[in-house]
């Protein structure tokens, strides 16, 4: 079996590292397919190093553009790659507009694939990663779920019992190899930070940043926010740039404010792990916190990660802060919700996933 598999964006490197390690140690001959949709250092190249990923075998260097375009982009030199190499299955990870333009090229040609972390559903086909994931999902063979709710969405989509695998949670995988790596006290020093005495923030949805009014909002949480503790906000490229074309760069200068460009992994996790509370929009930071047991307030009005909610430490919170200011509040006074650690997020998603294919074969 010659498994092709897919990486293009931030969120998929720490999906598909530990994928990639367990098919090589089992022998399975696989490729990685880097499609160029990050392809900045600090969004991409970073991510290889800190994360241990092998040189992508094949790069398609799509770089940015419209979702039309970036997905039409990938389609066409995947395809070329297909006819070319000819393998047994694509993986695919995430919900990202690479996931969505190598399903599709690969069901073309009748090549399967196996999505990992499908079934997650938001409910809002607003979101473009909502659109990705309905239709991977649609045309994969091979469901990879992390929760319940996946299992539950594919089935009543007409997904069949068979070709649907509860495996845990692959980006755990990758936080729970990292963390030995961290050193807390050099991380802390470096950006002035006491541990549990600040709070983290990273925001980068549309919804959020893309226009004035939503980021004058942003920036009147911020100024409440940082009144109460310490804030250490890692300003997104989309959400900079949109700060600075709406000419607002001083609303978001605060005393007890740090901006910071966008992390690394190691770093970032070691400040997740370290933070009194997290202030997201992000999907899988949503997952990270419920891991390491962080209170993660999430301003968006759906989640497709609702285990996140119902088992860990996240809550959906809107844009307002008048539904946000309570719950700092009570993270501050530790009355906060107690989370747990969902169902086999156990840092060994990658190997069941690889066992499984490895029996389907």
């Amino acid at each position: 079996m010659k498994v092709f598999c897919i990486a293009g964006a931030r969120p998929n490197f720490m999906k598909i590292g530990p994928i990639l390690r367990a098919l090589r140690k089992e022998g399975i001959e696989s490729k990685l397919i880097h499609t160029g949709q990050h392809y900045d250092a600090i969004m991409s190249d970073v991510f290889f190093k800190e994360l241990e990923i092998p040189t992508p075998d094949i790069s398609l260097n799509v770089g940015s553009g419209s979702h039309a375009k970036q997905t039409a982009d990938i389609m066409i030199r995947y395809e070329e790659i297909l006819q070319n190499e000819k393998p047994d299955l694509t993986l695919v990870v995430g919900d990202v507009n690479s996931t969505l333009a190598c399903s599709i090229a690969s069901a073309k040609m009748n090549i399967p694939i196996a999505h990992v972390e499908a079934g997650l559903r938001s409910f809002d086909r607003g979101m473009p990663e909502e659109v990705n994931r309905l239709v991977t999902d649609a045309v994969s063979q091979y469901l990879f779920t992390t929760e319940k709710s996946g299992t539950e969405n594919l089935l009543r989509e007409g997904k069949t019992a068979d070709q649907i695998f509860f495996v845990g949670n692959v980006m755990i995988d990758s936080l729970i190899s990292v963390l030995p790596k961290i050193n807390s006290e050099v991380l802390l020093k470096k950006f002035g930070m006491n541990s549990k005495q600040f709070a983290l923030m990273t925001l980068h949805r549309p919804s959020n940043v893309d226009d004035r009014e939503s980021l004058m909002r942003i920036a009147d949480l911020l100024k409440s926010v940082q009144s109460k503790i310490r804030v250490l906000f890692a300003v997104h490229p989309r959400t900079r740039g949109n700060i600075k074309k709406f000419g607002l760069e001083d609303l978001f200068e605060f005393p007890n404010v740090i901006l910071t460009e966008p992390l690394g992994y190691l770093d970032f996790i070691g400040l997740l792990r370290e933070s009194k509370l997290v202030i997201t929009d992000s999907g899988g930071l949503q997952e990270e916190a419920a891991f390491l047991k962080i209170p993660c307030l999430t301003m968006r009005e759906n989640t497709e990660r609702p285990v996140t909610i119902e088992i860990g430490s996240n809550t959906l919170v809107g844009s307002s802060s008048k539904d946000i200011l309570p719950l700092v509040e009570r993270v501050l006074i530790n009355t906060y919700k107690q989370g747990e650690i969902p169902p086999l997020w156990d840092g060994r998603a990658s190997e069941r996933i690889v066992q499984t294919l490895r029996n389907l074969n």
